[in-house]
């Protein structure tokens, strides 16, 4: 009788056990293999996975892979998440960040919003970026419930989920958040500093930034509100059928879809979802997205989804605009709402006034404009991530161009001034080169320069001054100019901050005398602002003639020599009159080409254009104003004023930033 530890060795070298190998064994292995686990003969296999680095993977492969129905049942929250670098520069973006979340009009009441943290109602916003001085990174969520309507107040929402969110990484977190009632949809802003609780930099997992934190949140609105009701579903479905955009029953069509053919209806169907299905079907086919090619066999376009995700684009910007019109009091037929697309060949330069300027989205800050346009139409411009230096008030008379990808002029003549002198620029160099050119000209070249190195583009500059230019310094200089235009696509050029009723009897060189003036006028149609922009013209052109600056001859209006200088010095004297009583200084005229070094105080929005007011130890004077002057209030500068522009030399002045 054998007994269970009886065996009969086969002799022979190791490797003919290899012979004895199934081919389904051999499938089997290389299966495993591919799927990360050991090879054949070797070790196990390490697969790395970057969405697993971090805390909270483990939590959010968990919530991400709850049952779907107890999913759909649950309540909808969306969160937006961007992470900000801030390792080597400055907290002023943050800073600008927190001032305008806390902006004028986010409450239900219209009042500024409040910065409230895990305990307090009222944070101490600086006291948060002193915290964060040093931090490499910071978290910025928007937290957006779709009832988020149901909450009185959504401070208690978010500090629960903020503790959830505590609990499933394991550390402390360190957070402000402000919440915003300014649209339809109420939502909140959290700031979350990139630290934990031993002050190491915070990594949390991708899988729980995308599934896991919102998990959370749908937890804690299910459990105040209680689970979706299979009435309140039907509303929303029903609702998305004549929707022109992506909505949930287009995204199961295509799923469903073979080669783009789909069917009305399927067996898994009730009835109730083979009416959506059929329903939208019908729509699609009205908007020229589906087509049917037999009794219940549907052939999808195979760009649905990009179009109707345009189209609901261009149906929320259409209602905001509908929303900042009214507003302002100002209506347009729906023949005359443009977007304005600086990648279009025919966009063109826009001319008009400010309707509105808000933020179209908030977690990138990204803007835009609503502008009354001379052509008749009101347009929605994306300005991207615009210069909160530049007010761009409603009432403002502005210009918008698309932004150009190619290198300027003053990148060509850096590149063959540094040609000619051994990859070197400097103002000496230039000067040097070019005996025709003028210090105020070789200045915009160094500022040019400037701008790309603050950027990363590729330009140094040593401790003497001279600038070190590559030979392909045209390349980095359309590659510097397509970030800029990812950033901002468009140019915004203030024309005037005068309302254009207030400039017909205004005593400064307006907008409407520079376009009385010009050679090439902007074209206005007769309709709108632009019916506005011809009648303000002519009633401006009359208190010329009234005040003696133009005279009519014949069937032409001739205006008085140096217009715009006598015009821009009146107003200089009477505001500087004006500024000497407020001030107890004298006022002082800046002559062209004297070097003006003092205090900036202020900035001034007058008939002329916007000045700065400079204070020096004895007396003051006024000279037109950069957006760069904002960062420098209350500090000493210095520039070098021509006319209504200044020149300024960043980094060669000992004394203070240059303007």
């Amino acid at each position: 009788m054998k007994r269970d530890d009886d065996f009969v060795p086969r002799l022979g070298r190791m490797r003919e056990r290899r012979a004895i190998r199934s081919g389904f064994l051999r499938e089997v292995e290389r299966v495993v293999a591919r799927a990360g686990g050991r090879k054949r003969g070797g070790a196990p296999r390490r697969v790395f996975y970057g969405n697993r680095i971090g805390r909270g993977a483990g939590v959010g492969r968990v919530l991400a892979s709850r049952d779907r129905h107890a999913a759909f049942r649950s309540r909808r929250v969306v969160i937006k998440t961007r992470l900000i670098k801030l390792a080597g520069r400055s907290l002023d973006g943050a800073h600008v960040h927190l001032r305008y979340l806390q902006r004028d009009g986010v409450t239900r009441e219209g009042l500024p919003g409040d910065l409230y943290d895990a305990k307090l109602d009222r944070a101490d916003g600086a006291a948060f970026l002193e915290r964060s001085e040093g931090d490499r990174h910071q978290f910025r969520f928007i937290v957006s419930a779709e009832d988020a309507i149901e909450y009185e107040d959504l401070k208690d929402f978010t500090r629960r989920l903020m503790r959830r969110m505590a609990e499933d990484p394991g550390t402390a977190l360190d957070w402000v958040a402000v919440d915003h009632y300014n649209t339809g949809h109420p939502h909140s802003h959290v700031v979350l500093r990139g630290k934990d609780e031993h002050r190491a930099d915070l990594i949390i997992a991708r899988e729980y930034l995308s599934h896991g934190m919102r998990e959370r949140a749908a937890e804690i609105v299910t459990l105040d509100l209680g689970p979706r009701t299979d009435r309140e579903i039907e509303t929303r479905l029903r609702a998305e059928v004549e929707q022109e955009r992506f909505t949930s029953i287009d995204r199961r069509l295509l799923r469903e879809a073979e080669h783009g053919m789909v069917r009305s209806g399927t067996v898994a169907d009730d009835t109730f979802r083979q009416t959506l299905r059929a329903g939208r079907l019908q729509k699609l086919r009205r908007l020229g997205l589906a087509e049917e090619t037999a009794p219940g066999q549907w052939k999808l376009a195979e760009d649905l989804e990009p179009i109707l995700r345009r189209m609901g684009e261009r149906g929320d910007i259409i209602k905001t605009m509908h929303r900042d019109m009214a507003r302002e009091g100002v209506v347009r037929g729906a023949a005359d709402l443009a977007i304005y697309d600086p990648t279009e060949p025919n966009a063109g330069r826009l001319v008009g006034r400010v309707l509105a300027r808000g933020l179209s989205d908030e977690l990138d800050d990204r803007h835009y404009l609503v502008v009354d346009g001379v052509d008749g139409r009101a347009h929605y411009v994306d300005l991207g991530q615009a210069d909160p230096a530049e007010p761009l008030t409603a009432g403002s008379i502005v210009s918008v161009e698309a932004r150009l990808t190619a290198p300027r002029a003053s990148d060509r003549t850096v590149a063959e001034i540094a040609a000619a002198h051994g990859d070197r620029y400097s103002l000496d160099i230039h000067l040097e080169h070019d005996p025709t050119a003028t210090a105020g000209f070789a200045e915009t070249h160094l500022r040019r320069l400037e701008a790309m190195r603050r950027a990363g583009a590729g330009v140094e500059r040593e401790p003497d001054g001279t600038w070190i230019v590559a030979p392909d310094h045209l390349g980095r200089a359309s590659a510097y100019e397509r970030m800029q235009t990812r950033i901002s696509p468009v140019i915004v050029q203030t024309l005037s901050t005068l309302p254009l009723d207030r400039q017909v009897g205004a005593e400064g060189a307006t907008w409407l005398d520079r376009e009385l003036m010009a050679d090439t006028k902007t074209p206005t149609r007769d309709a709108g602002f632009g019916r506005d922009v011809s009648n303000a013209l002519l009633q401006r052109r009359q208190w010329l003639i009234e005040q003696e600056l133009a005279r009519e001859e014949q069937d032409r209006v001739i205006y008085r020599a140096n217009l715009l200088a006598l015009l821009r010095q009146r107003e200089l004297a009477r505001v500087g009159a004006q500024l000497s009583a407020e001030l107890g200084l004298p006022y002082a005229e800046p002559y062209p080409g004297e070097r003006i070094e003092g205090i900036y105080r202020r900035r001034l929005d007058l008939a002329s254009g916007p000045y700065a007011l400079i204070e020096k130890s004895r007396e003051f004077t006024l000279v037109p104003w950069r957006p760069a002057l904002e960062r420098n209030l209350g500090k000493a500068v210095s520039g070098i004023p021509h006319g209504d522009t200044i020149s300024r030399t960043l980094g060669r002045q000992r004394s203070g930033p240059s303007i």
